[in-house]
């Protein structure tokens, strides 16, 4: 018997599927038969195999299906066993796949063995599963046609029927009628019992009897208390989006279709105990139904409203949470300034032109990135435009310049209304604490017109548009010239241009923006390209010198535009760096990415724990709730050896153990992205269809579904972080891949700055440049979500034998203000030491031989200069190997690395140095071994390696000098 995830398997499910009828043969017989009145949901049972056996697992060879429907079956079998216990296994299937699988079940075969005429009826004795956990409930019975052809007989007229239903058993079908509600009568009172403080979860089951029904309503009356923050509500009707916005369904039902509805209240709690009858009404395109609801008040004040005991699902009403949905900072930002024209935020500063547009745009940090500078890098090599050409000539816009609309520590915005002839332009934009800048532009004709183009132009400087990510390019050196158009094949629509210490992304959208799947679902739901700047293959993005500058054009093509007919060109500018490099704290957190005791994890030096899903205190995906006493001793025991706990827990998929998951599903495709089904044999036998299966972990046999890309479960999300931090005290999230946007990373950096002590946030992403995702650089789809992590693991896929500039643009995270660590094949540690990046213990390579050595020598206390700053103070004269130096009070350390394919010989060039500075090479264990120079001697580098060098020397004072503070801008 296996034991998968602490639960017993009652049979070999990889040969007789999930289910069987026990069958009990009380005579000898030569053939038997048996009825089995499974009301099963799949919908041709009758071309799915049927597997007889005896009771110790011999396969009766002699078996076949007499009739087969979804109301029973018949099997006649010969008992080669005699007298005794029978098993019928009828869903056998073959599985392919570990953490995708698929599910094919076998067919039923031709039969070959014909019964004779008389045969003895076999006892049905009962239904079993393989575990409880695919057991079919009392709401997967299906109703036969005369069931619920009676049922409705009894009841003319009715164009629709109401069943009341407890949250305990959650309706599952939307095709069939349940076999429980024809055996009782619609509308009979539901009984609830909700203790004080509770939000109390219930649901209604809508059957649409005789016709199509829209334009449903649901509402509660009779309750005894007035407390509008708990009011009644349908969670399938109405409530708060992700955005913060009030949301409505138009919940319809097709004939003969079911629809759960969802509905809580909350219950004050100073309610004393006492019973009490309200009235649910559901209305539907003018009929009306009543349900008595009879409505209990028992037992003990609740805490948290129910939330910590997950099988109340008063976490329900998390879904329309605006938790943190708010402008206050988290650090290390400041407020944003206003000055004149001038917007300041951290590092870097905007100056308006009179049409709202940025003049200019300038970087305090300097090439480090590790501090701010007194003087700023313009990035700007002219004012933005948005160039509107009409017969060949640019039109020419009147109104009065921009105005300030609202301003605090957190945001500013601005707008400005103007005009051309037959046209109007509507402009808002709005810069926030971390330096994104976004715009909506609306384009209105009040007349037919025939446009030439409608193009951003962004003229940048060209000594420092230096790098390019995105479009489809990879990460590294800008080419000279770039010409690129839509594809909804490709997840592309943004490019990032600049150096380290100052550049620009520039994302292009429009109000139909919707966020795709990524991470091999993105061709299950793709870009929605922009109506404006796509213009039917018309529109395209170009980057090109002219004029000593480097002109990024965002082309909508030409295009006729009706009378009355508006467009909106919006786009969005995020200003890098976001904040300093804090390499302190990155190299003083060392990242445990394993299970293990917390004396190991010590031991070994790490002070973090990553915690997985699929661990004993967190066994399933992104749902970090089932598990919470395990989960908070291992926390407590984590914190009492000072070491902090981060929890793998994202959004991308979610666990179908999740309680909640039938009123999740009873959305739509609010919470769960549509698809095509299959998967896991779980999913295949209680969901059915039109859902996109996820990852599976087999040892906690946990399926998963894909969820949409924005919706009310990102509201869910943020309030579950909040539960952990406050009542579990993790101390930060490990995100694999994100799927969620940058409204919703600002609530989660909010709720774990206000909960935990400087909180860590790390994201894994697998190489996303491929087919399947669409071709997208991962740091160019995430770049909105940097200011707010803490550190970067990319990834699996990644080529760690790319370009130097690739490392920097695409992996390192340094020119957005983030340090990272190295996944594939354990990275390369001598390149990854230019950039303060090493593997992660253990789970791919052993990094503590380099912790140890940064202990030694106080790097966490050290000035990172970099190869790519003109005040590195180290060269080595070749563009294959490169060096990085950390500067200390009495000493430094060079970082060299080759990208050389075959051994060579440098010297090192040190600003202001004498010739003969000494250079030595202690022994790092699978690192180098112990070895010294002096700098008129050359150093070997082998291909792919490099060397720790220790200099008695800090080597300050001259290019390599680091400011002190700089000035914190918005102070």
């Amino acid at each position: 018997m296996a034991i998968v995830g602490g639960e017993a398997f009652g049979w070999d499910r990889a040969v007789w599927g999930n289910h069987r009828a026990v069958v009990e043969v009380d005579h000898h017989a030569p053939a038997v038969w048996v009825r089995l009145p499974w009301r099963r949901r799949d919908p041709s049972p009758e071309q799915v195999a049927l597997v007889v056996t005896t009771a110790d697992g011999a396969e009766v060879a002699n078996a076949r299906a007499l009739s087969i429907s979804r109301d029973a079956g018949e099997v006649a079998f010969e008992p080669t066993a005699g007298p005794g216990r029978y098993h019928i296994y009828y869903l056998p299937y073959d599985s392919a796949g570990t953490y995708y699988p698929s599910t094919t079940y076998r067919p039923a075969a031709e039969p070959t063995w014909q019964p004779p005429e008389h045969l003895i009826e076999a006892r049905f004795v009962a239904f079993e599963a393989v575990a409880e956990h695919h057991a079919f409930g009392a709401m997967e019975a299906c109703a036969s046609a005369a069931e619920v052809a009676a049922m409705l007989e009894a009841r003319p007229g009715q164009g629709f029927l109401v069943f009341g239903e407890d949250r305990d058993q959650p309706i599952r079908m939307t095709r069939d009628v349940p076999l429980a509600w024809t055996a009782r009568a619609p509308g009979r009172p539901l009984e609830l019992v909700a203790a004080p403080g509770e939000f109390r979860v219930f649901q209604v089951g809508l059957y649409a009897a005789r016709r199509d029904l829209g334009a449903v309503a649901v509402c509660l009356d009779g309750l005894p208390w007035d407390a509008p923050d708990d009011a009644f509500r349908c969670f399938n009707l109405a409530g708060t989006n992700h955005d913060g916005r009030p949301l409505t369904h138009q919940v319809s039902v097709p004939q003969g279709g079911v629809q759960a509805l969802w509905c809580g209240f909350g219950v004050p709690a100073e309610s004393p105990a006492g019973r009490f009858q309200a009235s649910l009404a559901v209305e539907a395109d003018d009929e009306l139904a009543l349900l008595p609801v009879i409505i209990e008040i028992a037992g003990e004040a609740v805490a948290r409203r129910g939330d910590d005991e997950p099988e109340r699902l008063s976490r329900l009403r998390w879904l329309d949470s605006n938790l943190a949905r708010d402008d206050t900072l988290v650090p290390p930002f400041v407020p944003v300034t206003v000055t004149g024209a001038t917007l300041g935020v951290l590092g870097r500063t905007m100056r308006l032109a009179p049409d709202g547009l940025p003049a200019s745009l300038a970087s305090y940090f300097a090439p480090e990135v590790t501090h701010l500078t007194e003087q700023p890098a313009e990035l700007l090599a002219a004012p933005v435009e948005l160039a509107c050409v009409r017969g060949g000539q640019p039109i020419v816009w009147r109104g009065e310049p921009y105005g300030i609309d609202s301003a605090n520590d957190g945001a500013v915005a601005w707008s400005r209304a103007s005009t051309a002839d037959g046209l109007r332009l509507a402009l808002r934009g709005r810069l926030e604490f971390d330096g994104t800048l976004a715009y909506e532009v609306e384009l209105a004709a009040e007349a037919d017109v025939d446009l030439d183009d409608v193009a951003l132009v962004l003229p940048l400087a060209r000594e420092l548009a230096t790098h390019m990510v995105g479009l489809g390019q990879k990460g590294g050196q800008r080419p000279e010239s770039f010409d690129w158009r839509w594809s909804v094949e490709r997840n592309q629509d943004s490019v990032w241009l600049g150096c380290p210490w100052a550049g620009v992304q520039v994302s292009l959208r429009d109000e139909r923006y919707r966020r795709p799947l990524n991470t091999n679902f993105y061709h299950s739901r793709p870009l929605v390209l922009p109506r404006s700047w796509h213009n039917d293959g018309a529109g395209g993005i170009t980057i090109g010198e002219h004029g000593g500058a480097v002109r990024l054009v965002c082309a909508g093509g030409a295009r006729h535009m009706a009378a009355g007919e508006s467009l909106r060109f919006d786009f969005r500018l995020a200003l890098t760096p976001f904040k300093p490099l804090d390499t302190a704290s990155h190299f003083r957190t060392r990242l445990c990415h394993r299970y293990l005791p917390v004396g190991e994890v010590a031991e070994a030096g790490a002070n973090a724990i990553v915690l997985h899903h699929a661990q004993a205190p967190n066994p399933y995906i992104n749902y970090p709730f089932l598990r919470t006493d395990q989960l908070r001793a291992y926390v407590d025991e984590a914190h009492a050896a000072d070491v902090r706990l981060k929890l793998y827990y994202t959004v991308r998929e979610l666990t179908t153990r999740a309680p909640e998951l039938w009123a999740l599903r009873s959305l739509g495709d609010e919470v769960f992205a549509p698809g095509p089904g299959g998967g896991y044999s779980w999913l295949c036998e209680h969901l059915g269809e039109d859902y996109l299966a996820a990852w599976f972990d087999p040892t906690w046999e946990d399926s998963s579904l894909v969820t949409n890309g924005m919706s009310r479960w990102h509201n869910f999300y943020v309030e579950g972080l909040a539960h952990l931090a406050e009542q579990v005290g993790i101390d930060g999230l490990y995100i694999d891949d994100l799927a969620f946007d940058r409204e919703i990373m600002k609530r989660v950096r909010r709720v774990l700055a206000r909960h935990r002590p400087a909180p860590h946030i790390d994201l894994h992403s697998a190489n996303q440049y491929n087919e399947r995702d669409g071709f997208a650089s991962s740091m160019n789809l995430y770049l909105e979500h940097l200011p707010y992590l803490d550190r970067l693991w990319l990834g699996e896929y990644f080529d760690y034998n790319s370009p130097p500039d690739y490392w920097l643009t695409d992996i390192s995270g340094i020119p957005f203000g983030v340090m990272g660590e190295m996944l594939q094949d354990g990275g390369n540690p001598w390149r990854g030491m230019l950039y303060g990046m090493t593997c992660r213990y253990p789970y791919n390579g052993d990094p503590t031989p380099l912790w140890r050595f940064w202990d030694e020598v106080g790097l966490a206390d050290m000035a990172m200069v970099g190869y790519w700053s003109p005040n590195c103070p180290v060269r080595t004269g070749r563009d294959d190997v490169l060096a990085t130096v950390y500067q200390g009070r009495d000493k430094a350390v060079i970082a060299l690395a080759s990208w050389a394919t075959e051994p060579v010989e440098v010297g090192l060039a040190i600003t202001d140095r004498p010739a003969d500075v000494a250079f030595q090479a202690p022994a790092i264990e699978g690192f180098q071994p112990a070895s010294a120079w002096v700098a008129r001697e050359s150093v070997r580098l082998e291909p792919g390696r490099g060397w720790l060098l220790i200099v008695d020397d800090p080597l300050q004072g001259g290019p390599g000098t680091r400011l002190a503070a700089g000035p914190r801008l918005g102070t």
